[in-house]
């Protein structure tokens, strides 16, 4: 069962930092790192790592065709990831090196270029039953879901960066709508409803450190974090996202798959970087073998 991912790629630009700057302030950064980023690419890249066939569609800048390769070491099928832009997607990521926190300023650039001819390309071949999974920086996204909703594929969508009247408007087309505990908030009060109200038949948020909830057809429960020192937070809800729903093309629970997903995402917060953070399945499983109260 394949995962069909409209997604944006970016080049990340990653300065670790003492501290946030103040308005007006100049600081020195502590360390840099130029490295793949971007939602898309880094749930690409998480599904990969976590054991799921995926088929990214995006585009991109051809002198920055380099950056993908941990996509195709990964087994991501780039087909339809096009690199005739002008400029690629870019992205200038703060971390914060005492909390691991991190502030990010996002150039959309090429991800909003996203031509109709690749969403039906991509589709083509897609089958009743795959999945289609889309976020919130590229062009497109409507399109694309309602093109796979046709086609029978189960829709899972990370409503980020949050914006109410585009999320509103493809709640009927989601299955598995996966957001932070903000964005949560946010759509929520946008629907004026409690959060349990909220209209799809899978609901997932992420709670940072503290874990994981889940609300819909299968009850409401929350799942904790395994614990660890974080060292960059970038990216963890994009790891998390990308292994749970791996392990849900491969047939697991949903609950255990949440599991996973939430020993994946906290083995990479102990690392620096983004996409290069990601962990295998070997090593989740090994993290997950060495504390027996998430395995």
């Amino acid at each position: 069962m394949r995962v069909f991912n409209l997604g944006s790629i970016n080049i990340d630009h990653i300065f670790r930092l003492g501290h946030f700057p103040a308005p007006g302030e100049t600081l020195t950064a502590e360390d840099y790192l130029c490295c793949l980023g971007g939602k898309g690419a880094n749930q690409s890249l998480a599904l990969a790592r976590g054991g799921a066939q995926v088929l990214h569609i995006g585009r991109m800048a051809a002198p920055d065709e380099h950056f993908i390769s941990p996509l195709k070491r990964a087994g991501v099928c780039l087909d339809q990831v096009a690199t005739d832009a002008t400029a690629s997607g870019s992205a200038v990521v703060l971390v914060d090196h005492e909390s691991g926190e991190n502030q990010i300023i996002i150039n959309p650039g090429a991800n909003q270029e996203i031509s109709s001819a690749q969403i039906d390309t991509a589709l083509v071949k897609a089958s009743t039953g795959e999945w289609a999974l889309a976020q919130n920086e590229t062009n497109m996204v409507s399109q694309f879901l309602q093109q796979a909703k046709s086609k029978g594929m189960n829709v899972c969508y990370s409503a980020a960066p949050f914006v109410a009247e585009t999320t509103l408007a493809l709640l009927p087309l989601t299955d598995l709508l996966i957001v932070n505990q903000i964005e949560a908030a946010a759509l929520a009060s946008a629907l004026d409803c409690p959060l349990d109200n909220i209209p799809v038949p899978h609901l997932v948020i992420t709670l940072g450190a503290d874990g994981a909830r889940y609300v819909g057809e299968d009850g409401d429960w929350s799942l904790p974090s395994p614990k660890v020192e974080a060292v960059d937070t970038t990216g963890a809800g994009d790891t998390f996202l990308g292994y749970m729903l791996a392990s849900l093309t491969n047939g697991v629970s949903m609950r255990t798959a949440m599991k996973q997903a939430l020993a994946a995402a906290a083995l990479q917060v102990t690392r620096k970087g983004t996409a290069n953070a990601i962990p295998s399945l070997d090593e989740v499983k090994q993290f997950m073998a060495a504390q027996p109260s998430i395995s």
